[in-house]
């Protein structure tokens, strides 16, 4: 596990934190959200998954602070991903890092579903998912200074120039996102969409509690395997920009 990984030590002081956490993004229900559901078509085995394993790996949403060590069921440096899809890179990760726990958050019960068949399959202990809007989950179930890293790979790019202001990466959820991460803590983004990445590094640069990794972009790290849909991607010449930063 690298430095950027290791669990930081919170402070005792969470009570400023909280005020400006709800001080940037508005009341629960208010803020425009980065996704729209869609009918998603789910398969049979997904539908049977969800059924079987839901109950052993997926937690409810509830306006309460998340007790990490009783969810794991031990004390271990938490990942937050957000936004995990098909759960193809979620799974890798969680087994290449049995150390570390991964809170998974997904909207759509097609990729909650998925990740479940994945984590049977491989065995995997140490993933738990919340099917619920991310800015919520942060405001209302995940203590301040309490994540050692954040994964974000492939959010919607949004690329319409109307609908920009959906774009997950922005400033008002980028300072909650900070005030939920242990000092020495890690942020990781990744987008196949140039225009979103520079937005991002411009987002990340100018939040003062962040330090980049880098000059810039990065190139993909060990740690985020790479997808079949990805390797599709690149063999076809399209990029993929990559970017770590550090809490302060």
């Amino acid at each position: 596990m690298t430095d950027l990984m290791k669990e930081a030590k919170p402070s005792s002081d969470v009570t400023e934190i909280l005020r400006l956490a709800e001080s940037v993004i508005p009341p629960t229900g208010l803020h425009i959200k980065s996704f729209v559901h869609r009918r998603s078509h789910i398969t049979q085995g997904q539908r049977l998954a969800l059924e079987t394993l839901g109950s052993s790996w997926v937690l409810d949403y509830t306006p309460e602070i998340l007790d990490l060590a009783q969810t794991f069921g031990r004390q271990a440096p938490t990942i937050l991903e957000i936004g995990f899809g098909m759960g193809e890179t979620t799974a890798a990760i969680a087994q290449a890092r049995p150390d570390e726990n991964f809170l998974g958050l997904e909207v759509f019960n097609s990729g909650v579903g998925a990740l479940l068949g994945r984590i049977q399959s491989h065995e995997l202990r140490n993933i738990r998912i919340i099917s619920h809007d991310a800015v919520e989950v942060l405001q209302n179930m995940v203590a301040p200074q309490s994540l050692a890293g954040v994964h974000i790979y492939f959010p919607d790019p949004w690329p319409k120039t109307r609908h920009h202001k959906r774009r997950l990466i922005q400033a008002p959820f980028l300072q909650l996102l900070c005030s939920r991460l242990a000092s020495g803590a890690y942020i990781h983004c990744a987008t196949d969409w140039e225009h979103y990445a520079h937005q991002m590094l411009d987002v990340l640069q100018n939040e003062p509690a962040l330090e980049n990794t880098a000059a810039g972009f990065v190139p993909r790290p060990d740690h985020r395997p790479l997808t079949k849909f990805e390797s599709r991607g690149l063999r076809l010449g399209h990029g993929v920009w990559d970017l770590i930063f550090k809490k302060r």
